[in-house]
């Protein structure tokens, strides 16, 4: 017995010290979860360029009071596909034009393209009025074409299509 009630007393002691310093780091781990939680993610930069504007007489048939442009790169294998899709647009409203790198550096430069391919859909004063980024299908081009040449072509009940 001698001694013994101490070293109960030191026990009790390394013990409570022990569950504070835990409690202190579950403390810490959950304001650090919450805090995660709170924080907006960083916004993501694809660093591609699409232009909102262009110059109609650096494209095929400026007059044509609607142009398909698509940006391309002979070293891109899903260009082919946008352009082939593209180019059967091509009627007396619609012109359509493959502006590709190694042929016309100088218009991909102009408009600061650094992704293909890269298709745009321009009215007649040079607005960029829809564009796509990366393989396009031939549904979306041709109805953003049509629902832009003719608003409300595009059936709206139960669709989400948007131009």
């Amino acid at each position: 017995m001698c001694g013994g009630g101490r070293a109960t007393r030191d026990d009790a002691r390394v013990e409570r010290v022990a569950l504070v310093a835990v409690l202190a780091v579950v403390a810490v781990v959950v304001a650090y979860v919450i805090q995660r939680r709170q924080r907006p993610p960083a916004p993501t930069a694809t660093g591609y360029n699409v232009p909102d504007h262009v110059d109609r007489s650096d494209f095929a048939r400026p007059e044509a009071p609607w142009l398909v442009a698509v940006f391309t790169s002979a070293t891109c294998s899903t260009c082919a596909g946008a352009w082939d899709k593209a180019r059967l647009l091509e009627s007396d409203v619609v012109a359509t034009d493959e502006v590709e790198v190694g042929a016309r550096r100088e218009v991909h430069g102009k408009y600061r393209i650094d992704g293909v391919p890269a298709t745009v859909v321009v009215d007649a004063d040079g607005a960029v009025q829809a564009s796509f980024l990366g393989p396009v299908t031939a549904t979306d081009l041709w109805a953003t074409l049509a629902e832009l040449r003719e608003p409300g072509t595009l059936p709206t009940d139960g669709c989400d299509h948007g131009v």
